[in-house]
């Protein structure tokens, strides 16, 4: 019987990943209810599982009396001599406890107790296991719909995709999988409970972290993202190393790696620009793929002015708005722009220190603001 119960033990160890010594500490505990549900009291019962046989041993701490007055915790000083003649009053003995007298009703509860246990370490085991993983991407399956939440088989859990967190326009299929990221894991007496997303901007970051092998190990760090689930995507990327160009990394060979990001996200475009420490320069590229005449920032006030030709303002500005604000996210800063015409009418450049030339050179003569002048338009980021 005891060969079976260490068996039975490292069967469910390795199952459920629950220890074996948390699992005779069960067993212990189960015990010693059963004591306590048998004769009232259980404070002086102890017992000894040895984890390598199984063999185990409950007994009572009782008190040499010469006169009893609780036989739960004393024992007379006659029947403590009859079991060993070296005991004297004051000792305090262990009196052997057989288990099979406890009964069906103290059996059946030291049972419960021992599954209780289980549950509670499974489900311990589970909270522990997905906590790690709060804050990241996993890949599960579509179960169905809850109302107008979506639940997601992740293994051994469900999580839940609420309404909030799905991206407009997405219909998900039973027993399709999806990656999602973790927002929040709760501990419950059902279990975890995990809250997933699809439209968090770190979803990106971390697919990006999954597809590139630089950005995995920290050559290509993602410094900033503005993203509009579903629309269009901006991620700002520097590189550690100067033979790594960043946005060549993300890219990869022929799009392969930002590509396989955009299948994920179900087309959702993705601009990735290069960082800069300058902040006229990064709202520049920022604005990307609109070209650029020149971008006066003050960092004080967090605002940008910035200038764009004529026939680029609307592609700057974007559909709805939507490139200028994403830029403006990705920067931080509250970004005007203007084309090369409205700019001249309304003296832009004298205020801006910028001495307009007719042949488009835009010279610096303020050195007071960070400012980007260019007068070929070029750009070096890419827009998927």
């Amino acid at each position: 019987m005891n060969k079976e119960l260490i068996e039975a033990l490292n069967l469910l160890e390795k199952e459920k990943n629950i220890s074996k010594a948390t699992l005779l500490e069960a067993i212990e505990n189960s015990l010693l209810t059963a004591c306590k549900n048998h004769f009232g009291k259980a404070d002086n019962i102890k017992v000894t599982i040895n984890p390598e046989t199984g063999d185990f041993s409950v007994y009572a701490e009782k008190e040499v009396v010469e006169e009893v007055e609780d036989p739960l915790t004393q024992i007379s000083y006659a029947e403590a001599r009859l079991k060993n003649p070296k005991f004297f009053l004051g000792d305090v003995i262990n009196v052997p406890i057989e288990s099979k007298s406890f009964g069906r009703i103290a059996t059946q509860n030291a049972k419960n107790v021992i599954l209780q246990k289980i549950r509670e370490e499974e489900r311990s085991m589970q909270f522990n296991e997905w906590y790690q993983k709060e804050k990241d991407v996993v890949t599960g399956i579509v179960q169905r719909y809850l109302g107008k939440n979506v639940s997601i088989n992740l293994g051994k859990v469900d999580a839940i995709l609420n309404e909030a967190e799905q991206v407009k326009g997405e219909v998900f299929k039973p027993t399709e999988r999806i990656k999602v990221y973790v927002l929040e894991v709760k501990d419950t007496p059902k279990g975890p409970r995990i809250s997933v997303s699809r439209t968090h901007p770190d979803l990106v970051k971390r697919l990006f972290e999954e597809e590139v092998t630089e950005v995995k190990d920290g050559t290509v760090e993602i410094k900033a993202i503005a993203r509009e689930a579903g629309s269009r995507t901006k991620i700002a990327v520097c590189s550690n190393d100067p033979n790594v160009d960043p946005v060549g990394a993300c890219v990869g060979m022929n799009g392969a790696r930002v590509n396989s990001i955009v299948n994920e996200l179900r087309g959702e475009k993705i601009d990735i620009i290069t960082w800069d420490e300058n902040p006229a320069f990064m709202i520049e590229n920022a604005l990307s793929p609109a070209k650029v005449i020149c971008v006066v920032a003050d960092e004080d006030s967090k605002e940008a002015q910035v200038i764009v030709p004529d026939y680029q303002l609307s592609l700057a500005i974007g559909k709805e708005g939507q490139n200028a604000r994403l830029a403006a996210r990705l920067t931080g800063y509250k970004i005007d722009i203007k084309s090369e015409t409205q700019a001249r009418e309304l003296g832009l450049f004298e205020e801006m220190g910028i001495d307009y030339q007719e042949e488009g050179v835009y010279d610096n003569l303020d050195a007071d603001f960070e400012v980007s002048a260019t007068d070929d338009y070029s750009d070096n980021n890419t827009e998927f």
